[in-house]
């Protein structure tokens, strides 16, 4: 487990800033065990994923080896794509109007429409984690919180890159074994004329910003706490420890648009939640063995995706 130490630095509104040392987890770790659901003689393994994780972390487990050596499908975890059908090279020259519209309209910085405590939070800690970057002043709200907390956890020693993903495809790859990936597919017609109106668009994306920057300063320790208990595979250490998770305000913020609800962007949660519901049904009605991903918070709530999967009749096993 790592040994942390904690360095409070003064703050805007008294409170400390905790700045981590580097998480010492290292190496090769097994992670948690996995969940089972089984209907008959067809079992679906599930494993738990996190994010972030240690970032010189190696992950590496007997049992999920074996499971996969035997399967015939792996599911991987849910996610949302956008298509906008316009190919590499054009995909290319749109990439300077994409940065752009990470910028507030009409040239605003961010004190400009930050509330005056919210702005003093967020100057203390960009000085702490992003330095003098003065182009991030000119960004919304939400884009430029996600780049404090991606400073936030380098400087901590933790990474959102995944390690459980590349080495369940490389199996997969090896074996011979059918890949789904529940995503959620949105077709994006005239993307120039589309990021020109996203530039122009208004986000209430307040709440968003608000939360990541609690995250930031309150729960850094956890997050390391939540890593090293996930890398040794102590999942009633991770039942303990609270979650939060800013991510669902800043969906919220995106999906509320205007811009995002004419292109039938809402209700995201719930439709990527349903995509992989459906595909890890059809795997355990096709397939004797099947291994999926899920992020381990989902499967750690009383409410999550096995509990809908237990209402319809599978048996729910727990590592």
């Amino acid at each position: 487990m790592a040994q942390a130490g904690d360095i409070p630095h003064a703050q805007a509104d008294g409170r400390a800033i905790v700045d981590m040392d580097t998480v010492v987890v290292s190496g090769v770790q097994p992670g948690p065990g996995l969940w089972k659901v089984s209907k008959g003689e067809h079992v679906l393994w599930v494993m738990g994923t996190l994010s972030p994780l240690p970032r010189k972390m190696t992950w590496l487990s007997s049992q999920t080896d074996a499971i996969l050596a035997d399967a015939q499908e792996v599911v991987r975890s849910p996610g949302v794509s956008f298509d906008a059908d316009i190919g590499i090279v054009r995909g290319a020259l749109l990439i300077p109007s994409l940065l752009k519209a990470r910028k507030n309209p009409d040239g605003a910085m961010l004190k400009d429409v930050l509330p005056a405590d919210l702005y003093a939070r967020w100057s203390v800690l960009k000085a702490r984690y992003l330095g003098r970057d003065a182009g991030v002043e000119k960004w919304r709200p939400m884009f430029a919180a996600r780049e404090l907390y991606e400073a936030a956890l380098k400087k901590s020693g933790l990474s959102e890159s995944g390690v459980v993903g590349p080495v369940v495809d490389k199996a997969a790859k090896r074996h011979g074994i059918k890949t789904t990936s529940p995503t959620v597919k949105f077709k994006v017609e005239q993307p120039k004329a589309a990021i020109r109106e996203f530039q122009r668009t208004s986000l209430d994306d307040l709440e968003c910003f608000r939360k990541t920057l609690d995250r930031i300063e309150n729960d850094l320790p956890s997050m390391v706490e939540r890593a090293n208990a996930w890398s040794v595979g102590d999942v009633e250490a991770l039942r303990a420890l609270p979650y939060e998770n800013q991510q669902m305000a800043c969906i919220s913020a995106f999906s509320g648009a205007e811009f995002a609800r004419k292109r039938g962007l809402v209700d995201l949660p719930a439709k990527v939640r349903n995509q992989w519901l459906s595909a890890a049904e059809t795997a355990l009605e096709t397939n004797r063995v099947s291994f999926a991903t899920l992020p381990i918070a989902e499967l750690l709530r009383p409410d999550g995706h096995l509990s809908q999967l237990q209402a319809k009749g599978y048996q729910i096993e727990a590592p």
